[in-house]
C-alpha cells in the first residue's frame, strides 16, 4: 500500500523565498548543499540498512509494498526500477486529495506548475518549462498530455481524474519516447481497465459555491473474451467570482460532462485489442480578472471557456512472435474550443475615458496519430543475449482552424494550420553485467507545416529534429539503484500570426534542450519506506519565449498582442526528492520537494533592452508537499496535507511576481463494507494566491496606468463526498 501515497522531503514551513537570492547558485547555496549532503548521507544510510538486512529482506513479505508500474514507457516496469525522475499519482493519491481534475493534483508533484488565464488549467510547466497561454498564435506544447494514449497536448483542461488508475509525470525531455511535444516532460493519464467480473460505483459530492458532482462506473464482461468499462461524470459549480455589475455569482461557472468507455478484447490467443473512447463537453464561463484585483468583477459581457472533445484510441498487442511483440496504436481527437473574455473587464458607463471590447477565439482542432513498434522479448536479446531492443515509427497529422472575433477588427480574422510529423525511433537496453545497464535511444523526427491566415500570411516552415538519450543505471542491491543520464529533447519552430507585428517577429526557430541527471532510489526499513532523489542540469538553446507587444490606441488604451520569439540561451538546475513511509499499521506519511534555479539571457525586449540574466517565468525556486494518513480504526481515516511554492515571475516580459503560498487541506472519511463518506476541505485557511498575472494599463479611472492584474486560485473549499460500490 506504500506506493499509493506519494511524496518528498520538504523544507521547514517557515522557509521563505526571500531567503533565496534572485539568481540562486545551486552549487554554492548553503540550503542546497545541506539538502544534497543530507540526501547523500541518507542514501548511504539506506543502502547500508538494505545491505545489512539483505538476508532478512529476501525472506520478507515482498507484498508489503504494492508495486507501482510505469505504463506509458516502451516497456512496463516498476517505478522504483526506472532510471529517471518520474512521479506517479495513484488512484488512492487522487482520492486523498479529493481531486476532480488534473489541476487538483499538480501541487503534489515536485517541480510541476501550471498557468491559468482560463477556467481550467490547460498550460503546464515542468522544471520551469512550458507555455502559459494561447491566443491567436499557433503553439507547440513543451509538455505533452496523454489520456489512454490520446494526444491532448494544449487541450488538457478536460482531464478529469474520476476513475483514473494513475497519472504519470515524466520530468525532463522525453525525446526518444514521445518526441516533439515532450521538451520539458509528459503527463500521461491512465484510466482503469475493464474488469473480468461485474462491478459498479456511484459517487455524489457537494461543496460550497453551489458545487455538485456525480459519477457512475459500470464494468464487467460483455461476452467471452470482451470486457467493458463505462464512466460518466457531471460537475457543476457557480465558480468563485461575484459579478457585482450583473449581480450574478455564476459568470465564472463550471458545467462539465465527461463520458468514457473502454473495451478489452481478447481477439485470439496472441492478439489483444484495447479500445478507449472519450467525450467531454465543458461549457464553462470565464470572468476571472478584476480592475480592483479582487474576486468581484464588473464585466458587462462575461467570457466563456468551452471545449467539446470526442476522441478515441485503438491499441493492438500481438505476442505471437517468439523474438518480439508487435504493438500498434491509432488515436484520433476532434475538439471544438471557444474562448473569449470581456477585454475591458468593465461596463459601459464606468468612466468617460472607457473603451468597450470583447475578444473571442473559436477553434476547430483535430489530430490523428499512428505508432507502430516492435518490442523484443527477454528470451531473444541481441548482441550475445545482452541487449533488449525497441524499434518503431510514428506519424501525426494535426490541424487547427481559428476564427477570431475582436471588436477592433474590421472583419473576423481566420487562420488554418496543418502539420505532419513523421518519426523513427529505437532504443537499446544493454545489460553490461547483472547490476549495470546501459540504455541508449534515438529519435529522428521531420515536421512539415502549412499555415495561412486572412492577413495574407502564407508560411510553410519545416524542421528536422533529433532527440535521444544515454542512461547508465546500477543496481546496488535488490532494493537500491542509482543512475546517470543524458537526454536531448526538441520542440519545433513555428510562426507568429498577428498581422500588426513587425516582420522581424514573424517566425521563430526550434528549441533544443540537453538534460544531465543523476538519481538514486531505494526501499528500506524492511520495505516500509521508499526514497527517491534526482538532481539535474538542463541547457537550453534558442529558447522559445512567450512575450507580448503593446500597440497604443488613439484613446490611450493598448492592444495586447501575444507572440513568440527565441532567446539566446538558458539553464534550469534543480533537485527532486520523494519520501514515503508506512510508520505502522495506523500511520503513513509522504512528502516531496522540488528545488529549481532557472535563467535565460540574450533576449531583446520590445523597447530594445537586452536581457542579461533572470529567472524564467512560472518557475518557483521551491515547491513542497507533505501529508499524513492516520487510521483511528480500520474504517475511520484522517488525512492532513500541506503544499506550497515560492514566488515566481508571471511572464518573461515583465517583472511582476506571485507571492509565495502555503495551502492546507484535510479530510475525514468513514469506510463501510459497500459505501464510504468523506468530509473534506481544500485551502482551508482561505489563502488568496495568484495563478496568472499581467502588467499593462486597463483601467480608465487611473488614466490607463500600467499595473499588475491577477487571476486567483481556488479559495477555501469545503465539501462532502459519498461513494457506493456494488
Amino acid at each position: 500500500m506504500l506506493e499509493e501515497s506519494f511524496g518528498v522531503i520538504c523544507l521547514p514551513l517557515s522557509y521563505s523565498g526571500d531567503d533565496v537570492e534572485k539568481n540562486m547558485n545551486f552549487t554554492q547555496s548553503p540550503i542546497t548543499l545541506a539538502i544534497l549532503t543530507s540526501a547523500i548521507s541518507f542514501s548511504a544510510f539506506a543502502q547500508n540498512q538494505t545491505q545489512n538486512k539483505s538476508d532478512t529482506a529476501a525472506n520478507a513479505d515482498e507484498q508489503s509494498i504494492e508495486v507501482i508500474t510505469v505504463q506509458s514507457d516502451f516497456r512496463e516496469q516498476s517505478l522504483q526500477a526506472i532510471p529517471s525522475s518520474l512521479t506517479i499519482m495513484s488512484a488512492a493519491d487522487m482520492e486523498t486529495r479529493n481531486a476532480e481534475n488534473l489541476e487538483d493534483i499538480l501541487g503534489a508533484v515536485a517541480n510541476v506548475n501550471f498557468s491559468s488565464g482560463s477556467q481550467r488549467a490547460r498550460y503546464y510547466q515542468v522544471r520551469g518549462i512550458g507555455e502559459r497561454s494561447q491566443f491567436q498564435e499557433v503553439i507547440n506544447p513543451s509538455v505533452g498530455v496523454l489520456m489512454d494514449d490520446i494526444d491532448l497536448a494544449g487541450i488538457g483542461g478536460i482531464a478529469s481524474t474520476f476513475d483514473m488508475a494513475q497519472v504519470e509525470f515524466f520530468k525532463g525531455p522525453q525525446g526518444t519516447r514521445f518526441g516533439a511535444n515532450a521538451l520539458a516532460g509528459v503527463v500521461s493519464l491512465q484510466s482503469n481497465a475493464p474488469t473480468d467480473e461485474f462491478e459498479g460505483r456511484v459517487r455524489l459530492s457537494a461543496a460550497n459555491y453551489d458545487s455538485l458532482s456525480s459519477g457512475l462506473v459500470l464494468s464487467g464482461p460483455a461476452t467471452d473474451g470482451i470486457n467493458y468499462r463505462f464512466v460518466a461524470e457531471k460537475n457543476v459549480s457557480d465558480g468563485f467570482i461575484e459579478n457585482t455589475y450583473l449581480n450574478r455569482e455564476d459568470t465564472n461557472n463550471r458545467d462539465e460532462l465527461t463520458l468514457r468507455g473502454k473495451l478489452a478484447i481478447a481477439a485470439s490467443e496472441n492478439l489483444d485489442v484495447d479500445i478507449s473512447l472519450i467525450h467531454a463537453d465543458f461549457d464553462n464561463g470565464y470572468d476571472a480578472f478584476s480592475l480592483d484585483n479582487t474576486r468581484e468583477t464588473f464585466s458587462d459581457e462575461p467570457g466563456f471557456d468551452q471545449q467539446k472533445t470526442t476522441a478515441g484510441s485503438v491499441k493492438f498487442t500481438y505476442t505471437g512472435q517468439d523474438s518480439f511483440d508487435v504493438i500498434s496504436i491509432l488515436t484520433h481527437a476532434n475538439s471544438d474550443l471557444a474562448y473569449g473574455y470581456d477585454e475591458d473587464w468593465s461596463y459601459v458607463g464606468l468612466h468617460p475615458w472607457e473603451y468597450s471590447s470583447t475578444d473571442r477565439y473559436l477553434r476547430d482542432r483535430q489530430n490523428t496519430t499512428l505508432e507502430f513498434r516492435l518490442v523484443s522479448n527477454p528470451e531473444h536479446r541481441i548482441f550475445a543475449g545482452s541487449t533488449d531492443w525497441v524499434v518503431g515509427v510514428y506519424g501525426k497529422n494535426e490541424s487547427e482552424d481559428l476564427i477570431r472575433q475582436y471588436t477592433y477588427l474590421d472583419s473576423d480574422y481566420s487562420s488554418s494550420f496543418d502539420a505532419q510529423n513523421l518519426a523513427i525511433f529505437g532504443e537499446l537496453q544493454t545489460h553490461l553485467s547483472e547490476q549495470l545497464t546501459l540504455t541508449s535511444g534515438l529519435r529522428v523526427e521531420q515536421r512539415d507545416t502549412d499555415y495561412v491566415n486572412s492577413d495574407g500570411l502564407d508560411f510553410k516552415p519545416d524542421d528536422a529534429m533529433v532527440g535521444g538519450k544515454l542512461v547508465l543505471s546500477y543496481q546496488l542491491t535488490d532494493a537500491a539503484m542509482t543512475y546517470a543520464s543524458i537526454n536531448r529533447g526538441y520542440k519545433a519552430g513555428s510562426v507568429n500570426s498577428n498581422g500588426s507585428l513587425p516582420d522581424e517577429l514573424r517566425a521563430f526557430d526550434p528549441e533544443y534542450l540537453w538534460n544531465y541527471e543523476i538519481g538514486f532510489k531505494t526501499a528500506f526499513l524492511d520495505n516500509s519506506a521508499l526514497f527517491r532523489v534526482a538532481a539535474f542540469y538542463m541547457s537550453r538553446d534558442d529558447i522559445q519565449i512567450s512575450s507580448y507587444h503593446l500597440d497604443e490606441r488613439e484613446d490611450g488604451s493598448s492592444e495586447f498582442i501575444s507572440y513568440w520569439d527565441n532567446a539566446a540561451k538558458g539553464s534550469n538546475t534543480g533537485v527532486e526528492v520523494e519520501l514515503l513511509w508506512d510508520i505502522n499499521d495506523s500511520l503513513n506519511v509522504y512528502s516531496s520537494l522540488g528545488l529549481l534555479d532557472t535563467e535565460f539571457e540574450g533576449f531583446t525586449y520590445g523597447d530594445g533592452t537586452l536581457e542579461t540574466g533572470r529567472d524564467q517565468a512560472h518557475a518557483p525556486n521551491y515547491q513542497f508537499n507533505a501529508g499524513a494518513n492516520y487510521y483511528f480504526t480500520d474504517r475511520l481515516l484522517f488525512n492532513v496535507n500541506v503544499e506550497g511554492k515560492d514566488e515566481f515571475y508571471f511572464s518573461d516580459s515583465h517583472e511582476q511576481k506571485s507571492d509565495s503560498v502555503t495551502l492546507w487541506a484535510a479530510s475525514l472519511s468513514y469506510q463501510a463494507e459497500a459505501w464510504s463518506v468523506k468530509l473534506w476541505g481544500r485551502n482551508v485557511f482561505d489563502e488568496q494566491y495568484a495563478t496568472r498575472g499581467f502588467y499593462f494599463g486597463n483601467d480608465p479611472r487611473d488614466g490607463y496606468a500600467a499595473k499588475p492584474y491577477y487571476q486567483y486560485g481556488e479559495p477555501a473549499r469545503i465539501g462532502v463526498t459519498f461513494d457506493y460500490n456494488f
